[in-house]
This record gives structure tokens, sequence and C-alpha cells, in this order.
């Protein structure tokens, strides 16, 4: 039987078929039945007449109050999407509220649902409507509990603190209650944390229909007010909207009326006892309290203490709460408040890693000299903010400088914990100047120590300016790609190795030009490997990438550092974040011949003098002859300290940059200190003025040796910067 008809024989004075069945109308999930679609026969009763139109009036309300104000701009939803959780699952608000008013519309004319005009058909058998003389309370409980599990899964989807509230407003309003305000402990325990001080609730998030002025017009509104119950056109909002009086903040009073009701964990009605005084405290004063079982105060308890307090609220208008309510408010409450403890370890457990990631690696870059560098660093996701990924830039001496890069396998804490081990073992082993093949030896070494599953792949490569040259040593590592001045992007031909951890294996170092103006770009596998794409087809595209960027920057320049970064992140596509990415590049602008002097001097009692003069002639040269008092001093010194214990050839340096830099190098692994010489003592000042006159100063222990080290401002600098 069309839907129409079934309710004009369900309308009509004692319509019965033939066969003397009380024959019903076909109802859908959750218990509302259709709405009729044709008048009411000339020979309706009144009561039919009353019922038909209560449908009409409730379906427009129910189409009304659909529409609900959020309680933060941009978060305005359909009140049907409120239910409509999960479809077939009793929540049936996905826009059938001609069918929710038809259910209201009957229940007007007698005793109403407490779900009336509100979109959902769970609201029909929920609310407070009489059980039908069929046997439908069981339809009824199954109805309430399907509507807990639909909420329940909407507020477990959330994965922040904001996610999980939002869950819990958009699952209750309209559904089971009018309007809700949720209140949250400020600041939040993490833990076991002990709060010091005093109880203090905040109001995090409030949701409600729209005023109800905008329902049933102003006259609806006053009467509502008129008669004590709560204006919902002055329930609180929170954000820009906020501008309504309310109790944003409320002090938990020791032995207070609130403190008891949240002590007792379980939900009340707001005209219970103790929760006639706990409502206004939480409320505020100038909001009055509604009258009869139409609030209920829902503490929510986490795993260890009360974290706050959710209010779920209805107009005067709908029927009040029912004592099964307060088992649906508990179900809601215990799951969110769980929710949020979760959501606050997660938030600190993310904090922590986010400081830990961040001290793993470099603030910043050194600039030394004859290199530019820049960096980028990105986590694979949101939820995996920590990673083994790490790159770094170690100045040696004779100016050259290490760059690193390493990979260790997972993202967890352990895998950047461990990182951060390597990361410092590598530094170390760079400040001694082994070779880069011994320092992958040495990191091999240190992984196996620290367990016998933690691998990694790394790159360690030394560039010296002097020499325009760059050597390079590989454990497993994608292959650096160089991009050249006219240009041309080439992948180095670096062999591959064995990752760190494995053990006993060799590991090979090449030497390779690299000549001024190019650019050397090293990389994690994040780059260039995904779910979509293999690492050799990525490093290809990559490659094709740096060529075109040098394309359009033009063949007589290199491309800017950073903005040549950013453009080799922008190759990736949405499906390529599967693991974080170390990105380091450095572009090789070299020291000119011209600007270096080298000599060897022998270990004997006129070095000192013949260093002096040759520091001259390079001043000379290079018209610097403003430095030549404070140069000669100073070489002096060191020189004369390098022969009193080396035993081969001391080897003197200058280099002409932004600085005037004088390296002076023996075999003595013994490192000179700075001490205050005493009035009688006949040396012992040389190191005290190389750090009074010298910019600058430093020793290196080398592996043949040791190097020390001054740097000289040059004439003008400070003007020129």
């Amino acid at each position: 039987m069309p839907a129409g008809r079934a309710h004009e024989a369900r309308a009509g004075d004692q319509d019965r078929p033939a066969d003397g069945q009380d024959r019903q109308a076909p109802v859908i999930p959750g218990g509302s039945r259709p709405r009729a679609t044709h008048p009411a026969p000339d020979g309706a009763t009144p009561s039919a007449r009353a019922r038909e139109t209560g449908a009409d009036a409730a379906a427009a309300a129910g189409r009304a109050g659909a529409a609900r104000v959020g309680a933060t701009p941009g978060n305005a939803l359909a009140g049907s999407e409120a239910g409509a959780d999960d479809a077939g699952q009793g929540s049936a608000a996905d826009g059938r509220a001609g069918s929710a008013g038809a259910g209201a519309g009957a229940g007007a004319g007698a005793g109403g649902t407490a779900y009336e005009g509100q979109g959902s058909a769970v609201a029909d058998v929920l609310g407070g409507s009489a059980p039908p003389p069929d046997g439908g309370m069981a339809r009824r409980e199954g109805d309430r509990l399907r509507f807990v599990g639909a909420a329940t899964r909407r507020i477990a989807r959330g994965i922040d603190l904001d996610e999980i509230v939002l869950g819990l407003c958009r699952a209750t309003v309209p559904t089971f209650s009018d309007a809700i305000l949720v209140y949250l402990r400020d600041p939040l325990p993490v833990g076991d944390e002990r709060p010091i001080g005093p109880v203090v609730l905040r109001l995090r998030r409030t949701d409600r229909l729209r005023p109800i002025d905008d329902l049933t017009g102003a006259e609806g509104a006053g009467a509502a007010g008129a008669a004590g119950e709560l204006d919902f056109s002055q329930l609180p909002m929170v954000g820009p909207q906020g501008d309504l009086p309310a109790a944003e903040l409320c002090e938990i009073r020791t032995g207070g009326a609130l403190a008891e009701v949240l002590r007792g964990v379980r939900p009340v009605f707001g005209s219970a006892a103790g929760a006639k005084d706990a409502l206004p405290e939480l409320l505020g004063s100038e909001h009055p309290v509604p009258r009869g079982q139409r609030a209920i105060l829902a503490p929510l308890r986490g795993r260890r203490r009360v974290i706050g307090a959710a209010v779920f609220l209805r107009s005067p208008e709908r029927p009040a709460f029912e004592q099964n309510d307060l088992l649906v408010a508990a179900q809601l409450a215990t799951h969110t408040a769980l929710g949020i403890d979760k959501a606050v370890l997660y938030g600190r457990e993310a904090y922590i890693a986010d400081e830990l990631q961040r001290t793993m690696l470099p603030d910043s870059l050194p600039q030394p000299t004859g290199v530019r560098l820049a960096s980028r660093y990105l986590p694979a996701a949101e939820t995996a903010r920590v990673g083994g990924d790490w790159y770094d830039a170690i100045p040696l001496p004779g100016s050259r400088v290490a760059l690193v890069v390493g990979d260790v396998m997972g993202h967890s804490m352990t895998s950047a914990a461990i990182m951060g081990q390597l990361r410092t073992t590598a530094q170390t082993l760079a400040q001694l100047d082994l070779p880069p093949a011994e320092v992958l030896h040495h990191l091999d070494e240190q992984a196996q120590r620290l367990g016998s599953d933690r691998m990694a792949t790394c790159l360690y490569a030394v560039y010296d300016p002097v020499s325009h040259r760059i050597t390079i040593a590989n454990a497993g590592h994608p292959p650096p790609v160089l991009l050249h001045l006219g240009g041309r992007a080439e992948v180095l031909r670096v062999p591959p190795g064995a990752p760190i951890g494995v053990g006993g294996v060799d590991f090979e170092a090449v030497e390779l030009d690299a000549p001024a103006g190019a650019t050397l770009l090293l990389y994690t596998d994040g780059l260039v490997e995904s779910r979509l794409r293999d690492v050799w087809t990525g490093i290809e595209q990559l490659r094709e990438r740096l060529a075109t960027t040098a394309q359009l920057t033009g063949l007589d320049h290199p491309p800017p550092l950073e903005a040549l970064c950013d453009d080799v992140l922008d190759m990736l596509g949405p499906g390529d974040r599967d693991d974080d990415i170390a990105l380091l590049a450095a572009r090789f602008d070299g020291i000119a011949p011209s600007d270096v002097a080298y000599w060897f001097l022998d270990p004997e009692e006129t070095a000192p003098g013949r260093a002096r003069r040759f520091a001259r002639r390079a001043l000379t040269r290079w018209g610097l002859e403003e430095l030549q008092d404070s140069l000669e001093l100073l070489v002096s010194e060191v020189v004369t300290n390098a022969v009193r214990y080396a035993e081969r050839p001391v080897t003197l340096r200058l280099l002409r940059t932004d600085v005037l830099r004088c390296e002076v190098g023996d075999d003595s692994p013994q490192l000179p200190r700075q001490r205050r010489a005493r009035d009688t003592d006949e040396g012992g000042r040389g190191l005290f003025l190389v750090n009074r006159m010298a910019r600058r100063w430093g020793a290196t222990r080398l592996s043949s040796g040791k190097v020390v080290w001054f740097e000289l401002p040059l004439p003008g600098a400070n003007d020129r910067r």
C-alpha cells in the first residue's frame, strides 16, 4: 500500500482491512512512520486532522532545526548530519526530516516524543514516546543502542582533542539534545601528573540549534524566557562569535555542589538535589536552570581523574529526558573522556617527538670557506613526526667541510635516538680527520654495538675548496647528484657499499672533481622512492628536475640554492610521502689558486724567521701590507711552538677569502692549551697573544698530527659588511 494511503487508513475513524487484522504502515529503520503525501479524507475525524496538521508542522520544524549553529566559525552543519554517522545503524538523520516529522506530529497529539522534529528516525523511539502496543519496546531499546554505537564510533574517530569534542557535539545535537556544553580542565593533566592549585574548568565548545526566535518566532522565545526556562538564544558560544555572556571559566570550590557531582562520576538530571546548585555554578548565575529533567550534567572521567563535564540540554518544546537517557549520557561521557585522555597523551608524545627531532638535527648550517649550504627536512606524515633521517655539515681543518646524510631504518623514537648517536659519532670521527671510508667503518662498528638490528645507510663526503676535489664513501645510500654550471645533471658513480650495521664489510671511497659553480645534492630515499615508483625511477626524475631548473635560470649562472631545494621538494606528489626526507645541497665556490700560499718548513731554529719572510711576501702580493705586523708576530709564535715538538717538516698555509686564515701543521698530536704565565716565566705567552689579536683561533687533531689555525679580518671588512 502506498505510504500516503497507509497514513489515511491509520488516520481514519476505524478503517480496517477485510481480514480484520490491524495492518500498519511500513516503518523505516529507526521507527519513524512515513509522512502522509495526500490530505486526509473528508470523513477523517478531528483527531486525525490534528495528527495530520501536527505532522506537517513538526516536519517543518525538523527542517528548520536541521541547520545548526556550530561553536566556531566554519563549523555550521546541517542537523541531519549529526545523526547520520552510520547509515543503516538506526541513526537515520540523512535528510529524512520529513519521516521524523511525521513521527513527531503523531507524538504531538499524544504526549510527543523526545526527539521530535530533529531529523532522526532513532529519535522517535529513544526520546520518550509511549511504547507501541505491539511490543515495540525491544525495537526501541535496540534503536537506542544503535544510536549509542554510532555516536561512540564518531567520537572514537577523533585523534586530537578538538576532533573528539567536536565528535561528541555533532553526535548528540540535535539527535539527543538541543544543546551541549563541554567543559574541560585548564590545564588538562597529562598521564600521572598531579595538578597544583585550584581546579578550573574552561568552556571548550558548545553546540546548539538555532535560537528559538529563528525556529518559532520572537514570541516563542519570549514565552520560554518568561516561563523561567533556559533560553537557547542566550547559550554561550566559543570563538569570534562568542560575544554572549557565558561562564567560560569555572573554579571548582572544594566541598561545593559541583565538586560533589563530579566526584560522583555518574550523570545526573539537572533537577536532582545536588545538580540544582551545581548547574548555576558551572553555567553562570545569569543562566536560569532548566526545569524538570531537561538538563543532564555528565562528569567526564578519564583513566585516573575527572577531566571535565558535559551538559546536555533540551528546549521546552521537546519532551524531557528519561531515566534511560542517563545511561546514554554516561556512555557518551565515558568514551569522550577516555578519548580526551589518549589525545592529551598523544599530544605530549608528539611534542616530545618534535623536540627530539629538532635537537637531533642541526639548528643551522655552518658557512665554511669556499662552499654554500642549504638543507631541508620533511617528516613522513603528521602522525609520524620522528624518523631516522639526518644531515650534517662539519668544518674540517684546511678549510675543508664534511657533508653527511644518513637514514636509520624505522619511524620511531628509537630510530631518532639511534640517529642521534650515529650523528654524534660521525661528528667525533670527522674531527679526527679520518678518511671517509674509515669514518663509515667506525660507524658500522658503533651500530653493531648499539644492537644487532640497528641498521642505517649513510653517505660521507669531504670537499676541499683548495684542490676542488671531493672524496665520497657510501654505505648503502642513494647516490648523490651533481648539477654542473652548464645545466647538466649527473648521477655520480659511487660504490654502493653495504648498510651500516651489517658488519664485516669494507667501504670504498672515490675522489672526484668538484668544479666551481657546481651543486652537489645529497638526499635520503624518501625523496626518490615511494609506493608509486622505485628508487631508480625517482633518481632519474630528480636528475631531470635539476636539469630543467638549471635551464630555466640560465646556463651561465647556477640557480639560487634555497629556491633549488624548494623546487626539488615540489616534485613530490600526494602519494610520495611514505618516508621522511633529508636534503642537503652544497654549492662549490672553491678557493682560487691565486688566493693560496703554501710552504714546508724544516723543524729547526731558523723556521720562524723563514715563516715571517714567506708571510710578508704573500701579503705584499695580495696588497695586505696593513696586516704585516700582526701576521708576522702570530706566525712566529705558532711556528715556534710547532718546531719545538715536531720531528717532520712543518706546513704553513695562508688563505685569502673573506678573512686571512693562517694554518700551521706538525706531526705532534698534542694540542696546545692556553695558560696564564707567571711573571717569572720566560715562555707561555704565545697563545695568549694569538687569543687577543686574532678574530678566531683553534687547534684540531689529525690522524697525522695537528693543525693550529687563526684568522685575521681583512682591512675594510667592516665597511664591506
